[in-house]
């Protein structure tokens, strides 16, 4: 017998609906309707929260492959999390661009690093341009750190390769702008990154 048909006949057996015991496992009544359709299966610890209060183990509820594939799946949605939370960490990290001195400053005949916020004497447009980028770095990864159990198709689709594009558009433009100090720490930020996503299970 499946995990859904057991299920379904253990729901049964206690006379409760889906929607009661969906609030006796803290989980939505959709939950409990695709696990119960064959759909998917639960998460480690809402198995064992189903094992517990139909008081049997989690093997007698799962065969060996289900037991497996669930376990492969936990796996894989860990190493994403921990992923996706390395990528917002990163791009957070590229607001230390405004207090560390990565930038050129023309002072006499020589050439002084500063940082971003003490750049003086630099066209007010290229001032900005830094500024953007970095605020829409950092402001992306706020966003992953925020949104990190989000599961919206566009957004979870979307995140890695916009948080890619901004660092890139970075190191650009601050080779364009002759900032190599910049310039090559986000690239660095960007070498980090290409690593993790090659890295992908």
């Amino acid at each position: 017998m499946e995990f859904y048909q057991k299920l379904q006949e253990l729901r049964k057996q206690k006379n409760l609906t889906q929607e009661e015991l969906s609030e006796i496992l803290f989980v939505s009544r959709t939950a409990i309707s695709k696990w119960e359709s064959g759909r998917g299966y639960p998460s480690i610890e809402s198995l064992k929260a189903i094992a517990e209060f139909f008081g049997i183990t989690i093997d007698e509820l799962l065969s060996n492959r289900e037991l497996i594939s669930i376990a492969e799946k936990d796996s894989h949605q860990k190493t994403q999390h921990m992923r996706d939370l390395m990528l917002a960490l990163i791009d957070c990290s590229a607001g230390m661009l405004l207090i560390i001195p990565l930038f050129g400053k023309q002072d006499g005949d020589i050439i002084r690093q500063v940082s971003l916020l003490s750049l003086q004497d630099t066209p007010l447009f290229i001032k900005t341009a830094f500024l953007a980028i970095i605020f829409f770095i950092v402001a992306c990864g706020i966003a992953e750190l925020a949104l990190q159990n989000c599961t919206f198709p566009l957004w979870t689709k979307a995140k890695t390769g916009l948080s890619m594009i901004l660092t890139s558009l970075s190191v650009v433009i601050f080779i364009a702008t002759l900032e190599p100090y910049a310039a090559f720490f986000t690239f660095v930020l960007l070498v980090i990154k290409g690593i993790l996503l090659l890295k992908r299970p």
